[in-house]
């Protein structure tokens, strides 16, 4: 019988192992779940696991998804057959499922593990530099290639335009720089490496004409023609006058005019700035103003016709401009483009597009294609594909050669059942940056749908809409806002919440209005601080003191699993669309408040304190006079000085550089010179990873750096020296090259920000994509200009060069605003995956301009459909919004951390009985603590802490060097020690001389016992146990030596003048060991470390001196005295 929810029988059709399935998921439906099912279901029905290829968006994705499915067959290997059998019930296995049937389900986790290189769970980036390295000759690359980092890129192309511009190719970079005004070619020159497709053959100059829709013939002298027939210098002359004596636009005018020099091509643009409106539309008639034209009839209908004819021209010289541009930018972009791609081929380089773009081609293109398919063919029979709405075109050409195969029927298996699953969700295809296409996942899909209709396995669609994530009220408030917006992906969006989900709660907070410009701060401030009143530190600060509120004493509740909880900061996940002033500020103001923060989700490697430091560190071992430099490294964690003394040591100093200076007072900062020296011996014969491997370990400079700046500062490191091996892969591995190479680097790395943690997460919406949290912060929901699509721009097949919208023929137009629409439906779709990561609780604000009606802003949508969704006023103490909660929350539930107890053992009855209260023992005695002097009478004594002290060093060394090599002592001794210690020669001497001595040597032979702890009641001390270390103790057949080791400078010539405290010590160590070995005779002995001598104490003499200590004691009832 059937028990399953619709929710999870959904789940379990989609992960049908014998049907083709195009799988549409909203977010938090559980896809990754149904993926990993599929992948089990697929085993489970015995297809081998590298006859299985999934694909996946993103690493993370792969080792999320392989990480799932190793757990849960892993689990399975565990399981008694009536939990197991229940397990396959529930993933969806009919049927009978015998002994048989468990005993392979147990076998999968083994055959996954060992399976061929492995589960083929991986990027279609990862899939394609596999196929490649596969089949190189087929493919035209070099077997040993390697992935083309970003940077790398970057600096392969500003060598490729610096050659260009030294050689035969450098007027082409002239004629693109003066028609088209670009000034930073490294941008363009990425640009036009995104677009190499079209660009590595250009489009013939007739072909750039046609698209334009203007005559080859063409050019700037017959537009100047049609516009300057004859007599425009005399109308102009008569004009200027008039104008001048005319109001105050017509004198405006008049000084426009007065800056044309000659009447040709080149004066065009001016003559229609002035003649024609900001739209180009003749201004005929208009020009004088009224009051002025009876002094200009002479000449009006002249020049009415003119400006006519200046409009009439205007949309050819608009097109020719844009022509030439064109035309300009596809020659120097083949040019480029045939260069960049002989330098990667020399160097055996590929970049991410070439991965897919070279499959492509041996997939579809190659002379071996055939064979390649065959091999392919012969190792895969299901494919799946995960997040297909993010797919770019040329990646579904890659699938869609694979899938060949299987969508004819056919294959090298024809007997085999062979199936693709896609899933993928529309409403949530936010990179086309990266190439992803939305309408490709409906063409795909009718495309496979028409493919697989004759073969044994016709394509299934499935929709799931249940969210195990975000609760009710959060999802309704989705589908109202995205109501209507069908051309974003939202054509019949509807979200259910599983079970009802958790309580939701909603909450808009009043915007924050823009700021009014106030008077400039102090001239010392920085010119990118915000003033206070700016609203981004505002909503800042708004964020801060409501996570402060939420997480503190009398915080929030929050429902969790069964009950509610207190709100913690690992809950809070803050989501911002791009890294701006707002991101920086709410950043700092948490952490002000004192909040657990993980700071950025990317850092931008250059910039962080760690690794500008590491850099000043290396300039100055490159250049010692770098005094800039060397104060840097003095005040980084690595040393740790203080303001005031850097200014000591730079204030009036002798030499010229500071470095210099800190030379001369090597006795004042014997450790920071020890330290640079080394590494300035070190620094001519590392290489720049060692050395600075060197700065983090051994001299500990990766612990001073997270210890001052946090664990954000390791990630910094790390990625520092990832770039120290990428520069020695590709340069000589030099200083002064790695510092150059260095300060052009412009990094940006990952940071993976766990939940774990318990820390509050700021992120882009990008960065979020995939991650849910409880409460979900957008704080920037205000009106944002669209983004810049860049300098190039795609017209059905031809990139041109992308004009203003004022100076743009109608193509471009066009094409422009079709870029516009398609950015502004993807925003939807970010908005969208931004609401959809909260999962109980939602919360909108913003700071800024909202725009004129709802439609211009996040803000204004959400609160449009909010007002349409019951809903009440709420008082947020900072002002009054919107707030929707259908169920009132709970207050904060103790819940006991305990779990039922199953099958409890009845205990004995002893358990229930109270525990007797224990007695309560005196305080213990340490022998060298019995009373009495512990040193002669001398001039040189130190006082007794010093002397305490230094007692305790030679000890250290003492136990220390007995167990080495001499070879070691000294650096042991410089470990043990104190930096800097002025008499550790003296200290290392005295622990030499006694381990030289050969009448002592017995002391420290195998089987004698250091740091001894002994403890004992004496008939002296009745009441107060003895506890003590003996130093050195030696036991043979016959005797027990009982050795304390003494750094006195004064030694007593014999035992008669050996101190009382020493004595009566002594006596102790007697007395205890008697009590233990009562069959052998107890030798008590001092070595005097001064004169590495040892002296043996009598008896009697150590028995009567403790005899005195008990008297003494026993009269002062405390402790003894002498």
């Amino acid at each position: 019988m059937n028990t399953r929810n619709d929710a999870t029988q959904a789940q379990v059709d989609a992960a049908r192992p014998r049907m083709s399935t195009w799988l549409s998921a909203n977010a938090g439906s559980g896809k990754t779940r149904v993926l990993t099912d599929r992948v089990a279901r697929l085993l489970l029905a015995q297809v081998p696991p590298e006859r299985i290829l999934c694909l996946t968006y993103t690493k993370a994705a792969a080792a999320e998804m392989q990480n799932r499915l190793f757990k849960r067959l892993g689990e399975w290997a565990m399981l008694d057959n009536d939990k197991l059998r229940a397990a396959l019930r529930e993933l969806g296995e009919e049927g009978s499922i015998g002994s048989e049937e468990l005993r392979s389900a147990r076998t999968l986790f083994a055959a996954a593990i060992e399976a061929p290189g492995g589960l083929k769970i991986q990027t279609i980036h990862s899939f394609c530099s596999t196929v490649l390295r596969r089949f190189p000759l087929e493919a035209n690359v070099s077997p040993q290639f390697a992935e083309m980092e970003e940077r790398a890129s970057d600096l392969l192309r500003e060598e490729i335009i610096e050659e260009m511009a030294a050689g035969s190719d450098a007027q082409l970079i002239v004629d693109l720089a003066t028609i088209t005004g670009a000034y930073d070619l490294t941008e363009l020159s990425g640009e036009i490496v995104r677009h190499r497709g079209a660009l590595l053959t250009p489009s013939t100059d007739a072909a750039v004409f046609s698209a334009y829709d203007i005559d080859p013939s063409l050019n700037a002298e017959k537009i100047a023609n049609s516009v300057f027939l004859g007599g425009e210098s005399e109308v102009l002359s008569a004009l200027i006058p008039v104008l001048q004596n005319s109001g105050v636009n017509d004198k405006k005018l008049a000084n426009k005019l007065t800056l044309i020099n000659a009447l040709d091509a080149a004066s065009l643009p001016a003559l229609e700035g002035a003649f024609l409106t900001n739209d180009g539309r003749s201004k005929a008639g208009k020009i004088p103003a009224k009051a002025a034209q009876k002094a200009f009839t002479q000449h009006q209908s002249q020049l009415d016709t003119w400006i006519e004819r200046i409009e009439s021209a205007r949309l050819d010289r608009l097109k020719l401009a844009a022509v030439q541009k064109t035309l300009h930018l596809n020659r120097f972009a083949a040019a480029f483009l045939k260069l960049y791609e002989a330098r990667k081929q020399a160097r055996g380089w590929l970049d991410f597009d070439d991965l897919i773009l070279k499959t492509r081609d041996l997939l579809a293109n190659s002379e071996m294609a055939q064979w390649v398919l065959y091999k392919l063919d012969g190792g895969i029979d299901h494919i799946l594909v995960d997040e297909a709405q993010d797919t770019s075109p040329t990646q579904w050409d890659v699938i869609e050669r694979l899938t060949s195969e299987i969508t004819a029927g056919e294959g090298a298996r024809g007997d085999v059942p062979r199936t693709i699953f896609v899933v993928g969700d529309k409403k949530q295809s936010i990179y086309s940056f990266q190439g992803a296409d939305p309408r490709e996942f409906d063409r795909m899909r009718s495309e496979f749908d028409v493919r697989l209709q004759p073969t044994n396995s016709p394509l299934v669609g499935a929709e799931l809409h249940y969210s195990f994530r975000s609760a009710q009220c959060i999802l309704e408030l989705v589908d109202k806002t995205f109501e209507g917006h069908d051309n974003a992906g939202f054509a019949s969006s509807t979200h259910l919440a599983f079970n009802g989900g958790p309580p939701g709660r909603v909450d808009i907070w009043p915007a924050i209005p823009k700021a009014e410009k106030t008077d400039p701060g102090d001239w010392s401030d920085t010119v990118d601080k915000l003033v206070e009143n700016d609203e981004t530190v505002l909503m800042a600060q708004r964020i801060a003191d409501e996570i402060k509120r939420m997480t503190g004493p009398y915080g929030e509740a929050i429902f969790d699993k069964d009950h509610y909880r207190k709100v913690r900061a690992g809950d809070v996940l803050i989501l911002v669309q791009r890294r701006s002033d707002l991101f920086e500020e709410i950043i700092r103001a948490c952490k002000s408040a004192g909040l657990p923060i993980a700071g950025a989700d990317r850092l931008k490697v250059g910039a962080e304190m760690a690794v500008r430091d590491l850099q000043a560190l290396l300039s100055f071992l490159a250049t010692p006079e770098d005094d800039y430099s060397l104060a840097v490294v003095l005040k980084s964690p690595l040393i740790g000085w203080s303001e005031k003394q850097l200014f000591d040591l730079a204030h009036n100093r002798s030499g010229r550089f500071l470095w210099q200076e800190l030379r001369t007072q090597k006795d004042k900062h014997p450790s920071v010179l020890a330290l640079l020296e080394d590494l300035r011996k070190q620094a001519d014969f590392l290489r720049p990873y060692d050395l600075i491997e060197r700065v983090l370990t051994r001299h500990e400079g990766r612990r001073r750096f997270i210890g001052r700046l946090g664990r954000e500062a390791e990630d910094g490191i790390d990625a520092l020296l990832a770039q120290t091996l990428s520069f020695e892969r590709s340069r000589i591995p030099s200083l002064t090259g790695f510092l150059t190479w260095m300060e052009s680097d412009d990094l940006t790395i990952k940071r993976q920000l766990s939940q774990d943690r318990d820390e509050i997460r700021v992120m882009t919406v990008h960065g979020a994509k995939g991650l849910e949290a409880p409460i979900v912060i957008m704080p920037e929901t205000q009106k944002r200009k669209s983004p810049g699509g860049g300098s190039l721009i795609d017209m059905d097949g031809l990139v041109g060069w992308s004009v203003r919208n004022e100076d743009a023929p109608e193509n471009i137009r066009d094409a422009k605003a079709q870029r516009e629409e398609r950015q502004a439906e993807e925003r939807m779709r970010l908005l969208y995956v931004a609401m959809t990561r909260a999962e109980k609780w939602l919360i909108l604000g913003a700071a800024g301009d909202l725009g004129k009606s709802d439609d211009e802003s996040w803000y204004g949508m959400v609160s449009a459909a909010a007002r349409e969704r019951p809903h009440v006023e709420h008082d947020f103490g900072f002002g009054r919004g919107i707030r929707i909660e259908p169920v009132p929350w709970g207050a904060i539930e103790t819940v006991p951390d305990q779990k039922t107890a199953q099958n409890a053992q009845v205990l004995e009855p002893f358990f229930h009985e109270v525990a007797a209260k224990p007695d309560i023992t005196e305080e213990t005695l340490s022998p060298s603590n019995l009373g009495g002097a512990k040193a002669l009478p001398s001039e040189d004594a130190l006082d007794e802490e010093t002397a305490k002290l230094r007692g305790t060093r030679v000890h250290l060394l003492l136990e220390h060097f007995a167990e080495t090599e001499q070879e070691h002592w000294h650096k042991i001794a410089t470990a043990l020690m104190p930096e800097d210690l002025p008499e550790l020669d003296e200290l290392i001497a005295e622990a030499t001389e006694v381990l030289a001595n050969l009448d002592l040597q017995f002391l420290f032979a195998n089987g004698s016992l250091a740091e001894v702890p002994i403890t004992a009641t004496l008939p002296e001390f009745p009441d107060k146990p003895l506890n003590g270390i003996i130093d050195r103790l030696i036991v043979n057949e016959t005797d027990v030596w009982v050795v304390d080791f003494k750094s006195n400078i004064a030694v007593p010539s014999n035992a008669a003048k050996c101190p009382e405290g020493v004595l009566r010590q002594m006596g102790a160590y007697l007395g205890a060991l008697q009590q233990i070995y009562t069959d052998k005779r107890i030798r008590p002995a001092i070595v005097w470390t001064r004169t590495a001598s040892l002296m043996e104490l009598p008896i009697d003499q150590v028995q009567a001196a403790l005899h005195r200590a008990g008297a003494s004691m026993h009269l002062d009832d405390k402790t003894p005295n002498t």
